[in-house]
């Protein structure tokens, strides 16, 4: 099997995953009226973008009992594929406060703490470059990383009070649920198709077997969150991306400390120690660590994670080894010294900005959050444009359910929004880092200063699966755990709750034979463990992928490296609790 990009060097995307057709995850003949359920609107995904368009357009209904009532016995319902809202999220997070304090007005920030998903407002912030294993030195923060008046948060915890906010005020919340088809007829999105239950995982029925079904609604909403089945299909269907830079992505490996003395303060690390910074390995991330003061417990804990572009060349990166070999730096070791480690995950995140973010709205559905690619990567910050478009998205359903406008008057919200308008000037902030850490740098500097205006224009993009890939000497770099201050990857997936039953269908799709190189990125990037090499594989040519996919934590990275992941079983994937 031979693939690359023309000049011999083999790039993942040569070894696309297998695919049954173009259309899988679209369904175009509705069951029966008999066997769908229907509801007024089906949002895909409960995480911040989903319950805040959930909440926002309930708020809405609530004064208007007419519209209301013309939505069923269900006007909202949200499905969310995990055991609850939340254990699938994943973020830092410094949440800057407007979106949510417009989403419930009548909230105080204190009010926040003492619900359990805040944990106080940043005072003192510090960031600095790592030149090597023992040397810092501090840098005034880049503009767009000031954090002072944000909010450190979890978010998986805040999804769960949204998810409360919600039901209180009358949403149908389907938990363990999957949406597997989108329902598309005449050119029109009807709904979802909701996935089967208790297939084997050579897709038989089982004895607890439970079919899916349509779910139809006269507005649907993509709040899938990164690399999401059925915004792909939109995109693919719709022609959405005509036009756009293609997505590239990250990916966050983050631990939870519950440690002895308080953190005043956040900080972040860019570049440097333990990345490569020459253009060779073509390495470029950052790490955070900030403070969370529990107030219901008295603990102090700490969120610390370490960031990755997926646009990287050595096959032995691994986003959860440098993690971990990042704690062992001085900088960090006199912060979770004498701690202990209570929760780890993982996930990727869009990095594309402006310029990759698709087409936003389609006859009878709409995208939000990080299904859109709203993520400002100059600034590290996504929560608050999710919350913010789902705002905006339930603003635009009602106008459409009430007034008969159009969906696309969305399109135009977001743009006026602080979502347009900051994207707009760090549009560019991504694409002068392919030409390395060192030499990108004082572009994007310059970028951010002129808040895009120099150098201007309209920088391409280029996929993360087709840089050519090396077996370098990165994971050279990386500690060996010790299980008590550093962790391997298979420990860490045991925290997470990891819900996947052994017998589970397989929703992982990558080529199983593929080049040694291809097969090494994929074992070194997962920060689960799905993918081995078996040990009497060859050095050279061609190797065996074994899948170790009940293993799985939902993160989403393989996509960007030539592989797919689809909608798991309802229920199965980790349970997150404080990330």
């Amino acid at each position: 099997m031979a693939g690359g990009n023309g000049n011999g060097k083999v790039v993942p995307g040569a070894f696309p995953p297998p695919v049954d057709s173009p259309g899988e995850f679209i369904k175009r003949e509705l069951d029966h009226e008999d066997e769908r359920i229907d509801v007024g609107v089906a949002i895909v995904g409960g995480g911040t973008a989903g319950l805040a368009c959930a909440n926002r357009l309930l708020q809405l209904l609530a004064d208007d009992p007419e519209t209301l009532e013309r939505l069923g016995e269900v006007p909202v319902a949200v499905i969310e594929k995990a055991k609850s809202c939340g254990g699938h999220n994943l973020s830092g997070a410094v949440m800057r406060p407007g979106p949510l304090e417009e989403l419930f007005p009548e909230m105080t920030r204190e009010e926040w703490r003492k619900a359990g998903f805040a944990y106080g407002e940043v005072e003192k912030e510090a960031v600095y470059l790592l030149p090597s294993s023992k040397t810092k030195i501090r840098i005034p923060p880049p503009p767009p990383q000031k954090n002072h008046g944000n909010e450190v948060i979890s978010v998986s915890e805040m999804c769960r009070f949204m998810q409360e906010k919600a039901e209180e005020n009358g949403a149908y919340i389907l938990t363990e649920t999957s949406a597997t088809e989108l329902l598309v007829e005449d050119g029109v999105v009807r709904g979802v198709r909701s996935g089967d239950k208790g297939r084997g995982k050579d897709g038989e029925e089982m004895s607890n077997f439970e079919p899916g079904a349509d779910v139809t609604a006269q507005a649907t909403v993509l709040a899938e969150g990164c690399w999401g089945s059925l915004t792909g299909a939109a995109i693919r269907e719709f022609e959405l991306a005509e036009g756009r830079e293609p997505m590239v992505w990250e990916l966050g490996v983050k631990e939870v400390w519950k440690v002895p003395k308080p953190l005043d303060r956040v900080i972040h690390t860019l570049g440097g120690w333990p990345l490569h910074l020459s253009s060779k390995y073509h390495q470029i991330g950052g790490s955070w660590i900030y403070p969370m003061k529990d107030e219901k417990t008295g603990d102090d804990l700490v969120s610390i994670g370490f960031v990755v572009d997926l646009d990287y060349a050595d096959a032995t990166t691994s986003a959860h080894d440098l993690l971990q070999t990042f704690k062992t730096h001085p900088l960090v070791r006199k912060i979770l010294d004498g701690g202990e480690r209570v929760a780890w995950g993982a996930k990727a995140l869009p990095a594309g900005g402006y310029w990759a973010m698709p087409k936003l709205s389609m006859p009878g559905a709409v995208i939000v959050g990080d299904s859109a690619g709203m993520v400002n990567t100059a600034a590290l910050k996504g929560v608050h444009y999710a919350i913010q478009s789902g705002i905006l998205a339930a603003e635009a359903i009602y106008a459409t359910l009430a007034r008969g406008e159009s969906l696309e008057a969305y399109e135009d919200a977001v743009e006026d929004s602080i979502i347009g308008k900051d994207l707009y000037e760090v549009r560019n902030v991504r694409q002068p880092f392919a030409k390395g850490f060192l030499q990108g740098g004082p572009i994007v500097n310059l970028m951010i200063a002129s808040k895009g205006r120099f150098p201007g224009g309209r920088w391409s993009l280029h996929r993360n699966d087709a840089q050519p890939m090396f077996i370098g000497n990165t994971d050279k770099r990386y500690v060996q755990p010790d299980g008590k201050y550093t962790f391997d990857k298979l420990s860490s997936v045991f925290i997470t709750g990891n819900q996947t039953r052994d017998d589970a269908p397989n929703h992982i799709r990558v080529q199983t034979e593929v080049p040694r190189v291809v097969a090494e990125t994929w074992k070194w990037m997962c920060p689960a463990g799905v993918y081995e090499i078996p040990d009497d594989a060859p050095e050279e040519g061609d190797v065996d992928v074994i899948v170790n996919y009940t293993n799985c934590v939902q993160c989403g990275a393989i996509t960007a490296k030539g592989g797919r992941l689809t909608t798991p079983e309802g229920g199965d994937g980790p349970l997150y609790q404080v990330t």
